[in-house]
């Protein structure tokens, strides 16, 4: 159980106890980030049904919070980061490696952190209108899945954290997932299949514009499969 709780424990602030782990443990980890996407789901879920009872905007308002608060922002650090490396790469491609080592976030990475958090809030906005909980669970699950495949698809643009949890993945685990994935299609709708297509497009553009996979390119491939997967929910319900 221990690659299950350092999943948990890397992709959430869940309060867990620090465990003794080998690199073993923490390739097999990635297996187990949809889990961890589980119960980011179910807190986004439950903040927007207390924030319902008031009012559809305050119910996607604390499901906002819960989602930003519960992952730190971890993975919107990414989205700024790989936002800034794309702007840098229009100018000069060789800055990309020095900019996402950079710790500080320039003005392409705060207008997608800014363009993301408005549009994750109106969309929980418009799926309180349904509303469809089940689909706001399933969303993050989803967007996990995402960093099996790009892991496997795409080469490692550097030595980190990244590609120690990378290293355990397969395309066995993947395939497990996709089942997953056509289960919670079947009882919640199809429209959570577009976390499909999202995933594949973001490991092309990853490989076009970027050259390869890393930490903040997960992080940031996570953010965007969960938006483009609640927009399709919402706009083709």
């Amino acid at each position: 159980m221990k690659p299950l709780v350092l999943a948990i424990q890397f992709m959430t602030r869940l309060p867990l106890p620090n465990i003794a782990a080998e690199a073993r443990h923490m390739a097999l980890a990635i297996r187990w980030f949809p889990v961890a996407g589980l119960l980011v789901g179910l807190c986004i879920a439950g903040a927007a049904w207390v924030g319902l009872q008031r009012d559809p905007w305050a119910g996607s308002l604390l499901a906002l919070l819960a989602w930003t608060g519960i992952t730190g922002a971890l993975h919107l650090d990414g989205l700024g980061d790989i936002a800034d490396a794309a702007g840098a790469a229009h100018a000069d491609s060789s800055r990309i490696s020095s900019v996402l080592a950079d710790p500080h976030i320039g003005s392409f990475g705060v207008t997608a952190i800014a363009l993301q958090l408005v549009a994750k809030l109106i969309l929980l906005r418009l799926a309180l209108d349904m509303p469809t909980f089940g689909a706001l669970v399933a969303v993050p699950v989803l967007a996990r899945v995402g960093p099996l495949f790009w892991t496997l698809t795409l080469p490692p643009l550097h030595q980190g954290i990244g590609s120690t949890f990378g290293a355990g993945a397969t395309w066995k685990a993947f395939a497990v997932w996709l089942l997953a994935f056509s289960t919670a299609a079947w009882f919640l709708g199809p429209a959570l299949l577009a976390a499909l297509p999202a995933i594949a497009l973001w490991s092309l553009w990853l490989h076009r514009c970027i050259g390869g996979i890393s930490g903040d390119g997960h992080g940031a491939g996570i953010e965007l499969v969960e938006t483009i997967t609640l927009a399709t929910v919402v706009f083709l319900r």
